[in-house]
Formats: C-alpha cells, sequence, structure tokens
C-alpha cells in the first residue's frame, strides 16, 4: 500500500491577520465586510487549523489574502498597512512553526521606494521567503519602468516574486457596458490577467534581463500552457514583420522565456489540466497551492481534497509529485525545513 508523502507545503496560502484586519476595516468597511468577513479561515485560525488538520502533514506559506493595500488607500497608508501585515505575518511563522512555514512580503506599489525598503525591510529583518505583489497594479502593467529596481532587487536576492491577479469587478467584458456581469472579471478575467502580465514580462524582455528572476503565476499560468503554440506561431508572425509591427528583438523565441515562470496547482482539481502545465513547465517549475480558502464553496477543505486527488491522478513519477508537494517549494525559497 502507499504510503502518504511526508510533508504538503501549500506554497500560496492566504491570511488576514487581527490588527490588519481592523486596520483595513476603517480604511474599507464595504471591502472587509463583503469580501473578508464571509471567508472566516482567512482570519479565524482556529477554522484554519481545522481544515489543516485534515491534510496533515501540512504547512502553508503566507501571504496577505484578498485585497490589495494599494486599493484602499494612498501611497503613504498603504505602505503602513503593507507594513502592520507583514509584521504579523512575520509573528505568526514565528509563533505557529508547525503550521507556517514562511511568508512573503506584501508591498505598497503604489509607492515603489516605499515597496523597495519593505521588500528589504521583509527579507532581512523579517526573514520572508520573497514578496507577494498583485495584476494590474492601479491598472498599470506589470512591466511598466517604475517596477523595474524591484525585479532587479529580487534578481539580487534569488527569492520569488508571487504575483496574483487582481482585475477590479468595473472591468467590462464588453465596451459597451460598465461592469462585469456574471462574475467574468475573476472566472476569466483574472487567468486572463495572469497571462497578459507573463506575456508583458516577455515582450518588454524583462525575462530576459534579468534571467535569475523568478516569478510564480497563479493558476497554472493562466492560459499559456494550454496556448503554448498559439504563443509560439503567433510571436513567430511578428517577428518576420507579418503583424505590421516591429520585431519583439529578444535573442531566443519568446516561449522560451514563458518557460521560465513558476505556476501553483490552483486550478482547483482536474489532473489533464495540471498534465498540461506539468508538460509545459517541467515538474521543477509546479508548486502546490490552493489559493486557500478563497475560491472555494468549503472555504479551503474542498480546495485541497480535490488538488491533492487531481495531483495523484496525474500520470507522472513518485519523485515529480514529491516535486510538487513539496521540494519547489524548499528549494525556491529556501525554507528553513
Amino acid at each position: 500500500m502507499k504510503q502518504p508523502y511526508s510533508l504538503k507545503i501549500d506554497a500560496y496560502s492566504h491570511i488576514v491577520p487581527p490588527k490588519y484586519k481592523d486596520a483595513l476595516y476603517k480604511v474599507a468597511p464595504e471591502l472587509h465586510d463583503r469580501q473578508v468577513v464571509p471567508c472566516a479561515p482567512l482570519y479565524d485560525l482556529d477554522r484554519r487549523f481545522r481544515i489543516m488538520d485534515k491534510y496533515e502533514p501540512l504547512r502553508q506559506v503566507l501571504t496577505l489574502g484578498r485585497i490589495p493595500v494599494e486599493h484602499v488607500a494612498g501611497p503613504a497608508k498603504a505602505a503602513e498597512l503593507a507594513r502592520l501585515a507583514n509584521d504579523e505575518m512575520a509573528e505568526l511563522v514565528t509563533k505557529y512553526r508547525d503550521r507556517f512555514v514562511a511568508a512573503l512580503a506584501t508591498l505598497a506599489m503604489n509607492d515603489i521606494d516605499a515597496a523597495l525598503n519593505e521588500t528589504d525591510r521583509g527579507i532581512k529583518d523579517l526573514k520572508f521567503k520573497g514578496v507577494y505583489l498583485h495584476t494590474p497594479v492601479d491598472e498599470k502593467p506589470l512591466d511598466s519602468p517604475e517596477f523595474m529596481p524591484l525585479y532587479e532587487k529580487m534578481s539580487q536576492y534569488d527569492l520569488p516574486i508571487v504575483i496574483h491577479p487582481m482585475r477590479k469587478p468595473d472591468h467590462p467584458d464588453f465596451l459597451t457596458e460598465k461592469v462585469s456581469k456574471y462574475n467574468m472579471f475573476s472566472l476569466f478575467g483574472w487567468p486572463y490577467d495572469t497571462t497578459a502580465a507573463m506575456a508583458r514580462l516577455v515582450f518588454s524582455g524583462v525575462m530576459e534581463k534579468y534571467p535569475n528572476l523568478k516569478i510564480v503565476t497563479h493558476h497554472c499560468g493562466g492560459m499559456v500552457p494550454f496556448y503554448a503554440e498559439r504563443i509560439r506561431q503567433f510571436t513567430q508572425l511578428l517577428e518576420l514583420g507579418r503583424q505590421g509591427e516591429r520585431g519583439l528583438g529578444l535573442k531566443r523565441e519568446a516561449i522560451d522565456y514563458f518557460r521560465m515562470f513558476y505556476a501553483d496547482t490552483a486550478i482547483y482539481g482536474n489532473p489533464t489540466a495540471l498534465m498540461c502545465g506539468h508538460a509545459f513547465f517541467g515538474a521543477d517549475h509546479i508548486l502546490f497551492g490552493i489559493d486557500f480558502p478563497l475560491g472555494d464553496i468549503e472555504l479551503g477543505d474542498r480546495n485541497y481534497r480535490q488538488t491533492i486527488n487531481a495531483i495523484e491522478q496525474m500520470d507522472i513519477t513518485e519523485d515529480d509529485k514529491k516535486k510538487i508537494y513539496e521540494d519547489n517549494a524548499r528549494s525556491l525559497m529556501r525554507l528553513p525545513i
């Protein structure tokens, strides 16, 4: 009989610590009540631990949950909120070492100088294992020139940037409308925004300029694995001048730079889709992560169950499954475990 794995590291787990939760309520009460309160495992550790206990041995890497600080406050206040959240996450990692193996620094990206300072503080002082940011940033793409110092800094630290799509409900799906209907801004918009962010970082030359840059993408790399050949063909047409635009000017094929990204398993199950991601990124670039406890009618329980079941159904070696469950996160984030 097959023995369970010794460890599963959820490399993409959200939390809302208590002091930060109170501060968030003061600046954005409506968002707090609508997006945080209904999901108790975000802030109730007892609820969180009861779910985690079902999948032991399980450890989490913490990221701030649900709402980007730059969506709720101006630069100075957003930086203050980021510091508060990071201090609390560091305290949780210290207090609950049997639950949380690390945290990723939240950054106020509407003030890049503050974001760079918080990156240094998070990694040097709080011992964080990477940084966490959203796309788009106040509707700006991630290849905006102002963000380049962050990529240079993270390349030097050799720790990952974990990106989360965060398109807003007022982003319409059709130009004749004012808002997105049927929750499509999230259902389809977020995987697209992940794809668009990856494309802009590739096409603008960021991934070429910083070959040591490590970026973890949500939802198994969005559309990229499924559309790999379409990406290859269309970028080849562009290079041949068949699209009426100048070529990209990259030293290698564009698709090669897309393979530099890492991807999590947060597609809520589906072994066939995970196999597609595995075929594109390779076993060394996929990390176990379920978006805990969000996007789940059982507040994290269902996503753990379905994702683990899907990984077990993948037609890959046991060594590759172990890489996904724990080895890749351990290596990428240099985890003390």
